[in-house]
């Protein structure tokens, strides 16, 4: 048989040299323009490890996988239960519509009757019905495009200086009031940005695609299989009343394994990430649910989650909390379990004498630039996705302690501290084990100590070391 490959579409080969008696190692002679070097590194992952190895690890992930599938099986909705709409929020019915034309008019024409006759221009309530007053107003004729009224059209008045204007052509959403007068029955609640998302995301993936090649198409692949089974199994299951930490594990774990094996291929190198990643899920759960209980945290802190818990009174609206945190934690998480197994393999490569404490220290010493690089990212992210509860503090000159004890803001430091304390512990944790399990490998019966035979015996079996020529005009000298 030939050499396995993985997503990258690499070869397995052997990862050493063995040394010349010049010093060299064997990649190819000074002179070579570092050729050999190269070459050797482009054949990606490390050698297999033992048979005996791999059962190991196999015992493991395999009870582990198999109670995912069981997880999926039991808990795997059919469908998200159906439910009288509100007309509130993201709860209304909602066609597709066209601005055809747009026309200005004097704003007093139209907004006469909105002013109080008793408006205080000091207050802003005031100051707003005084400036609907002002200015050119725009009136918009809108065609619905889609639904049983398709063809019906209606007008919108847009304020001077409303936040969202309409274009003559321009696509928007309409909501749908069927209780309301016909005249007001449709409305426009957004604007059609469906275009520009989707040219984003194809630029997205043309880049990934030209960049990481057949592993960018595997990743693109496992992206799509995450997106589908939060679609499909995580969202409906807690709709279905299933409790969301149990759903939000089960789909997780199927995330993590789909993603990382079909991208990272069947290896020992992504099984020890797959370990590292689930530790540190687990730490993250336990955390979350001592910290959601302690802190008083309800999860209901805004007009979406009220929304929810009023639509379906049953879900943990808590539990979906830390449901949430779980799944924000696992794309960083894949991510350091990944490079860090990846740097302690690629130590044993460069130097197999090491041994697991040697490797470990060697490993963490770079783990530690990513722990300091991946929290300032997680604050950074959640400080600008925050931007404008921040801003509004800010105005309403609360300090800091006052802010941070508002559930709101609460809520968001429990959910990145956390997931920050995982994505911490899970570089040592991945450390060890993946410095474990290479220095677990012992050489084959044909191998010695530090040669090739060091990678276990199913490596002589695979495939021989690759030899540069500057290795071969060495030996015939």
């Amino acid at each position: 048989m030939g050499p396995r490959r993985s997503c990258d579409d690499r070869s397995v080969t052997s990862s050493q040299q063995t040394p010349e008696p010049d010093g060299h190692d064997g990649h190819g002679a000074p002179g070579d323009g570092g050729h050999g070097h190269a070459h050797s590194h482009s054949h990606g992952p490390a050698a297999p490890v033992s048979r005996h190895l791999r059962r190991v690890i196999a015992a493991v992930l395999i009870p582990f996988a198999t109670a995912v599938v069981v997880g999926l099986v039991v808990l795997w909705p059919g469908g998200a239960p159906e439910h009288e709409r509100t007309g509130v929020g993201f709860d209304r019915q909602t066609y597709q519509g066209e601005v055809v034309s747009v026309e200005k008019i004097d704003c007093k024409d139209v907004n006469a009757a909105q002013v109080p006759p008793t408006a205080d221009p000091s207050t802003p309530e005031g100051r707003e019905a005084a400036n609907a007053q002002q200015g050119e107003c725009e009136k918009a004729t809108i065609e619905v495009t889609s639904g049983p009224d398709k063809g019906r059209t209606f007008v919108e008045i847009v304020q001077p200086d409303a936040p969202r204007q309409l274009d003559d052509g321009q696509g928007v959403v309409v909501a749908y009031a069927p209780d309301a007068p016909r005249d007001l029955q449709y409305s426009v609640t957004d604007v059609n940005r469906k275009v520009p998302l989707a040219v984003l995301g194809l630029i997205f993936a043309v880049a990934v695609v030209l960049v990481g090649r057949m592993r960018g198409v595997m990743a693109l692949i496992a992206l799509a299989v995450s997106f589908m089974i939060l679609t499909f199994f995580i969202l409906p299951a807690i709709l279905q009343g299933s409790n969301p930490l149990v759903v939000a594990v089960v789909g997780s774990s199927a995330i993590m394994l789909i993603a990382l094996y079909m991208c990272h291929g069947l290896s020992a190198r992504t099984s020890v990430a797959v370990l590292g990643t689930l530790i540190s899920l687990l730490l993250i759960g336990l955390l979350g649910s001592l910290f959601i209980d302690w802190a008083s945290l309800s999860g209901n802190t805004d007009d979406n989650t009220g929304l929810i818990h009023g639509l379906y009174p049953d879900i943990d609206m808590s539990g979906l909390l830390l449901a949430g945190i779980i799944i924000g934690s696992l794309g960083v998480l894949d991510d350091v379990t990944v490079t860090q197994t990846s740097v302690v393999w690629e130590l044993h490569q460069a130097d197999p004498k090491l041994g697991p404490r040697g490797l470990y220290r060697a490993g963490i010493r770079i783990g530690r630039d990513h722990i300091a690089s991946v929290v300032n990212t997680l604050v950074l992210a959640y400080a600008g996705a925050a931007l404008p509860l921040l801003l509004l503090f800010s105005i309403a000159q609360s300090s800091v302690g006052t802010v941070a004890n508002s559930e709101l803001v609460a809520e968001e430091i429990v959910r990145t501290l956390v997931g920050s304390i995982g994505l911490v512990a899970s570089v040592p944790v991945t450390t060890v084990l993946a410095a474990l399990v290479v220095s677990a490998d012992r050489p084959g019966p044909l191998g010695s100590s530090g040669g090739p035979g060091s990678a276990g015996s199913l490596e002589k079996r695979s495939s021989r070391p690759s030899r540069s020529k500057g290795g071969r005009r060495r030996r015939a000298k």
